[in-house]
């Protein structure tokens, strides 16, 4: 396992795909701070509020989880706006989902 690196990841499940991040495995120098926490929480919950995802997602602040994502497609988007949000870049984020007005 590569040290220093946040575990992003997508997974087939049936006709779903799901999404995971783990921020442990980036050891403890890796701090995800408040505002990037609060983003992904909020984006998490509009998705699922959207039904995008299914509601038995984890909204962190260590493990972030996306069950009954539609699509291979869909599911590699949010992971890579995942991936660059747990590094500090929102702006794939608020791309992937859009923060309401």
């Amino acid at each position: 396992m590569a040290h220093g690196a946040v575990f992003v990841a997508i997974e087939a499940d049936g006709p779903w795909w799901t999404v995971k991040a783990d921020t442990l495995t980036a050891g403890s120098g890796h701090v995800v701070d408040d505002t990037v926490n609060d983003a992904i929480r909020a984006a998490i919950v509009r998705l699922v509020h959207n039904r995008e995802v299914g509601t038995d997602a984890y909204t962190g602040p260590v493990y972030f989880m996306m069950h009954d994502v539609s699509s291979e497609e869909r599911a590699r988007e949010l992971a890579a706006a995942l991936h660059a949000a747990l590094h500090g870049d929102l702006e794939p984020l608020h791309r992937a989902v859009p923060p309401t007005s």
